[in-house]
């Protein structure tokens, strides 16, 4: 672009001043025509009106604006925003919660206290699961601390010298892997299964109004890291992810995983809907009936994996795109809960027959030529290694019997 003071601009501020040079040939003329009245100069009204004067004040306009959008383009609306008009307005209104952002931060500078990883335990092979999670949260490092509410009558939390195998459990969790006991009365609710019955114990973690934030996971699956980052995110009453597994014909949320700011206004919700629940209504249906639209919306991937997916063909949903190729390595490497859950293959806890492991396994795979195994020797290996630090942690109730 030529130097606004260069022979642009002289042309221009000739334009608008009604005079241009003479050439040497045509001297004599103009001075002629200078002196007869019928060539004055022309008034201002008349340079105002000519063409290129109007021209040249559109140019300029144009200039100005493209000038000012480029300056601000990070304010301008998008083509998506225009189409989708109202519509997206109005379903972005429908919780206050920011995105869920992880904030950069120096770990020695968080009062981790404030935070707490929460567990549940109904009975003794949920209280070894829960052990086994807390023992893996003391091996990673994790800074924040760990909270386990317990049916009252397995043992008083300050006992000193247990005899019964949950109270010995109890004792080591309190003991070797710094987890607070908290007992609290079970809730069941009469009918249906006991097991998703007895679950309803998990929203106790909206009452634990000590701390700032806890983050409650099932004890039926495996943390591969820590996920203190999470305690961190931007305030909001809860935040979950989706079940990828059911999007996008059902937008649920998966209670497997639940960051929750404990408050009483919340555990007064939480214990108003349980009341009015129906017979079929257990804790993920509680939470997805107060917090569907209004929930901070985890990433499931990395905070929500599950085995079954690795017995999977297609990985869209998990993966959020059909253009990224399933790698199941990496997405193990990536992964910070892993959720056990590949019907009709049963809980790691209860042994799965080698006719059901052979059944149900993940298929074998060619890729470049080459016959890919690396997701059958995942899956077979988080079975395995679940299987081995469960009677590692609590051999007197480790389940031996077998589902074929």
């Amino acid at each position: 672009m030529a130097p606004l003071w260069g022979s642009s601009w002289s042309s221009t501020w000739r334009s608008l001043s009604g005079y241009s040079p003479v050439q040497n040939g045509e001297q004599n003329t103009a001075v002629n025509a200078a002196t007869d009245s019928s060539h004055l100069k022309p008034s201002i009204g008349q340079i105002l009106m000519s063409k290129r004067v109007r021209y040249t004040a559109i140019s300029v306009a144009v200039i100005g604006l493209f000038f000012l959008a480029f300056r601000n383009y990070d304010r301008l609306p998008s083509i998506e925003s225009l189409r989708g008009g109202s519509a997206a307005a109005a379903a972005g209104s429908k919780s206050d919660c920011p995105p869920a952002v992880v904030p950069t931060f120096e770990e020695n500078k968080v009062d981790w206290s404030r935070y707490a990883y929460t567990q549940y335990v109904t009975n003794a092979a949920y209280l070894c699961n829960s052990v086994m999670i807390f023992e893996t949260l003391n091996r990673l490092g994790s800074k924040a601390d760990r909270v386990m509410m317990y049916p009252e009558k397995m043992m008083d939390p300050a006992e000193t010298n247990p005899t019964s195998e949950e109270a010995k459990l109890l004792a080591k969790a309190r003991d070797q892997y710094k987890v607070k006991l908290v007992p609290v009365s079970v809730q069941r609710r009469a009918g249906g299964d006991a097991t998703w019955a007895e679950s309803f114990t998990k929203l106790l973690a909206f009452n634990q109004t000590q701390y700032d934030r806890v983050l409650n996971v099932d004890s039926d699956a495996t943390i591969l890291q820590t996920m203190d980052e999470l305690f961190l995110m931007p305030p909001c009453p809860v935040a979950m992810p989706r079940a990828y597994w059911l999007f996008p014909d059902n937008k649920i949320l998966s209670s497997q995983l639940m960051l929750v700011q404990p408050s009483e206004v919340e555990f007064d919700r939480i214990m108003k809907k349980m009341e009015s629940a129906g017979r079929n209504d257990y804790d993920m249906e509680i939470v997805n009936q107060l917090y569907a639209d209004t929930a901070m919306i985890l990433p499931h991937r990395p905070y929500d994996l599950l085995t079954g997916e690795f017995r999977g063909d297609n990985h869209q949903n998990y993966l959020g795109t059909d253009r990224e190729e399933w790698d199941p390595v990496a997405i193990f490497n990536e992964a910070k809960f892993l959720h056990f859950s590949d019907w009709p293959v049963p809980k790691p806890w209860i042994q799965m027959s080698e006719s059901m492991r052979n059944d149900k396994q993940p298929k074998c795979v060619q890729k470049n030529g080459q016959e890919d195994c690396s997701a059958r020797e995942l899956w077979n290996g988080f079975y395995t290694d679940f299987t081995h630090r469960r009677s590692v942690s609590a051999p007197a109730t480790h389940t031996t019997h077998s589902i074929k």
